[in-house]
């Protein structure tokens, strides 16, 4: 058998890299915000916090808050013909 290569950050050079210009501490107000159940929201990863990242894909999709789950939420969202429910932490998401 041959081993898989790579895990969940694998090929993410440039999706997950922040502008020079935006690096450094992250603001407590973008980790602890609040979201209702209904909200749109859309994916935007903090690659400083590997916690509650999503997979690399639904980089830039935007989705429908269901619910939460402890820290993070439940967001759903259609993959092509499907409707998948993604756990994401807050610092990865954006309201719209």
């Amino acid at each position: 058998m041959v081993k898989r290569t790579g895990g969940n950050r694998r090929k993410t050079r440039s999706i997950l890299r922040k502008h020079f210009s935006l690096r450094g501490k992250i603001s407590l107000r973008k980790y602890f915000q609040e979201f209702k159940k209904g909200d749109r929201v859309g994916f935007k990863a903090e690659p400083a916090i590997h916690k509650g990242m999503y997979f690399r894909r639904y980089h830039g999709r935007t989705g429908v808050i269901e619910g939460k789950r402890g820290n993070c939420y439940e967001i759903k969202i259609k993959d092509r013909d499907k409707e998948k429910i993604l756990i994401v932490h807050p610092v990865h998401l954006n309201k719209l």
